[in-house]
């Protein structure tokens, strides 16, 4: 099907996702972290919702939305690499069909495309689409068993998670899905505890990290629940300082990062904030404010750095190229 054109206006309307509460818990007494901030060359082209995952050399970016005209836009299919070393990015493939609010992760040369909404609308979806980097070919692999987008996505051991989202009829879920590329099979896991839609996930120390996100009370949830998958269960992690949707995850030496965000209430804003999660010891730290502050946002890390990319600087439907790099420690 071909990509339809959307109203900004109209999407503005439901990027919401239903919602009409907003809080958050505010964050006290949170120690400050070092780090230094800098520009590094913007995506070529300006999106938001976007998704990338990193072969640990190269940053790969996929979906989202792209603004044409005034009043429109369209989920560009174009998935782009990003070189750190060169700090230049290059057009790698075409996504056989649009999509956004999707999950994006790398294993073993390959990228997979997994849900999401499709093309331009909050449709939900249960493609999974497989990318196989050096043979430059795209293969359909076997549905996600829950079709649900803005969902977030992690790889551990080798298997892919996909965990929670919301799926049809606007409802949130807190489905725990995991794909196994060796079998070729979906398996279902533990359930999320709290079905929530614009969270994040990433792995550290073998367990999967699942923060923020909203849900039908709150744009601005500080939950952090964590995957034992030892013992195929969940446990809560301290609350997020700073609570807040629509976010970008990642993971660097043993630190778990989250950046930027929007809320609806009790106003309309986008958030800098930048902070990090120490599971071992359970506990926060803030780093210096992102320079642009949105929402729609993704993250990877490569070497000592974090690269922070794309995502709309003002609420609900707005776009950007940035790509700003973070040094944690605050070393160049």
């Amino acid at each position: 099907m071909g990509s339809r054109h959307y109203h900004l206006s109209a999407v503005r309307a439901i990027a919401s996702f239903g919602l009409v509460l907003g809080s958050a818990v505010a964050s006290a007494d949170v120690p400050e972290a070092e780090g230094r901030w800098s520009q590094s060359a913007p995506l070529p082209e300006e999106r938001t919702e976007v998704s990338v995952a990193t072969d640990g050399e190269r940053i790969f970016l996929a979906g989202g939305f792209k603004q044409v005209g005034e009043e429109d836009a369209v989920a560009p299919r174009t998935v782009y690499a990003y070189n750190p070393e060169a700090d230049d990015w290059a057009s790698l493939t075409e996504l056989p069909v649009g999509v956004n609010h999707t999950g994006l992760e790398y294993h073993d040369g390959k990228l997979y495309v997994i849900a999401g909404f499709h093309e331009n609308t909050f449709d939900p979806i249960s493609c999974m689409r497989i990318y196989d980097i050096d043979a430059d070919r795209w293969r359909d692999g076997p549905p996600v068993p829950t079709a649900r987008g803005a969902l977030a996505t992690a790889v551990l051991d080798g298997r892919i998670h996909a965990i929670g989202g919301t799926t049809h009829g606007r409802r949130d879920v807190g489905a725990h899905e995991i794909y196994d590329p060796e079998t070729g099979e979906w398996t279902e896991l533990a359930p999320m505890p709290t079905p929530r839609n614009h969270h994040r996930a990433t792995t550290i120390e073998g367990r999967i990290v699942v923060l923020a996100g909203r849900d039908d009370t709150t744009f601005r949830l500080t939950t952090n629940e964590i995957y034992d998958p030892a013992d195929d269960r969940w446990e809560d992690g301290a609350p997020v300082p700073t609570g807040r949707s629509g976010v970008a995850v990642t993971a660097l030496d043993g630190w778990v990062y989250l950046f930027g965000g929007e809320t609806f209430e009790p106003e309309e804003r986008t958030f800098d904030d930048a902070e990090r999660y120490s599971l071992e010891e359970d506990r926060w730290e803030r780093l210096p404010a992102m320079p642009t502050a949105r929402h729609g946002l993704d993250a990877a890390a490569v070497d000592d750095a974090i690269f922070v990319i794309s995502g709309g600087p003002d609420a609900g439907f707005a776009f950007s190229d940035v790509n700003e790099r973070l040094v944690p420690n605050g070393d160049d």
